[in-house]
């Protein structure tokens, strides 16, 4: 299934479940947002995919008429690995990392699909980073690697803006990371059922039609299972939360010369069954 918050003209944010061309409120089980139907446990996503079944040919709103927002503006944690593509680490000139390498968004730079990415007047160095992000779907602390699967309810991709000025100016990352904008994400979320095998995905981002990153999620130094356990030795993981995995080479500073992000830029973010995420690219008034 494909859970979405989206608005239609004028309304307010409602969660859904696409069908085809067509978009079906879950408003009538109680749900008001995704993280909702997965903070409901075993009982939420069955009870979406009983009324996706049960629904008439034609029921819903067409997706014509609807705007999609990020599917997890509330989530409780944002979670961001750092330098975990092989072939990122090797454009970069970094070792390979013996342990990941963990850092944090705040929920303010969340950003909604098609909307645009604002730019710090401050910064002179925006970059782009596509990345493909699991979403916890139950609470659980010290949680074994091979347990992994009963804690991911799905996916999603995130464009991991970064001011590299503000990054590099410092040894912490966050304030280059979590500017307002920062993290475009959408434009569902793909339920864990749908991706038979999340480490063999092929991953993209095209800049004003141009490509720029091509790899694929098998290139991850740290897989879903030790990213699971390495950070839940240290955090209780809870439902709703955003753990999104790296991005893979091809990024901006790598470039020769290097290749900022400009007003007027379009970014797609391409990630093999999960969709497109599309964002402009302005100044912050």
């Amino acid at each position: 299934m494909k859970l979405v918050r989206f608005q239609a003209v004028e309304g307010p944010a409602q969660a859904g479940v696409l069908r085809d061309d067509r978009v079906l409120s879950l408003g009538s089980l109680g749900f008001h947002s995704v993280k909702q139907v997965l903070e409901a446990g075993e009982e939420g996503l069955p009870r979406v995919r009983t009324l996706l079944e049960a629904a008439s040919p034609g029921s819903g709103t067409a997706m014509s008429g609807v705007r999609l927002l990020a599917p997890l503006a509330d989530a409780g944690k944002l979670i961001f690995i750092g330098l975990n593509y092989k072939d990122h680490a090797e454009e970069v000139g970094a070792p390979l990392p013996s342990v990941p390498t963990v850092f944090a968004k705040f929920p303010s730079a969340i950003l909604n699909p098609d909307e645009a990415i604002l730019i710090p007047k401050e910064s002179g160095k925006p970059d782009y980073e596509a990345e493909f992000a699991f979403v916890i779907g139950k609470r659980g602390k010290r949680i074994a690697a091979a347990d992994w699967q009963e804690y991911v309810a799905g996916y999603t991709i995130i464009n991991d803006v970064s001011a590299r000025d503000f990054q590099m100016a410092t040894s912490q990352w966050m304030m280059g990371k979590t500017c307002d904008t920062f993290c475009p994400m959408g434009p569902y979320l793909v339920t864990a059922d749908e991706i038979p095998d999340p480490h063999a995905l092929r991953m993209e981002l095209v800049l004003n039609g141009e490509p720029m990153q091509d790899s694929n999620t098998r290139e991850m130094i740290f897989k879903i299972p030790e990213l699971i356990e390495h950070l839940s030795a240290a955090m209780t993981l809870e439902a709703g939360d955003v753990i999104s995995t790296g991005t893979p080479a091809g990024v901006g500073i790598s470039k020769k010369p290097p290749r900022w992000l400009r007003p007027g830029d379009e970014c797609v973010v391409r990630v093999e069954g999960l969709g497109e995420l599309r964002n402009a690219v302005a100044t912050e008034p």
